[in-house]
């Protein structure tokens, strides 16, 4: 139990290292365009449409 506890933990831990870290990047530059993560995802996922418009 306190092996699952301690998994959940360090999930947790990582998680909001994480939000730090983007917090501290849209700090330096600025706000994340949501239509180009969109593409991107869609490049990475092998999306065809997707591609096309982010080319």
């Amino acid at each position: 139990m306190s092996a699952y506890v301690e998994t959940l933990i360090q999930r947790q831990l990582e998680r909001d290292r994480l939000h730090e870290l983007i917090e501290d990047a849209e700090t330096e530059h600025g706000s994340v365009d949501q239509a180009a993560v969109d593409a991107k995802r869609a490049i990475l996922r092998g999306d065809a449409a997707g591609s096309a418009d982010a080319a």
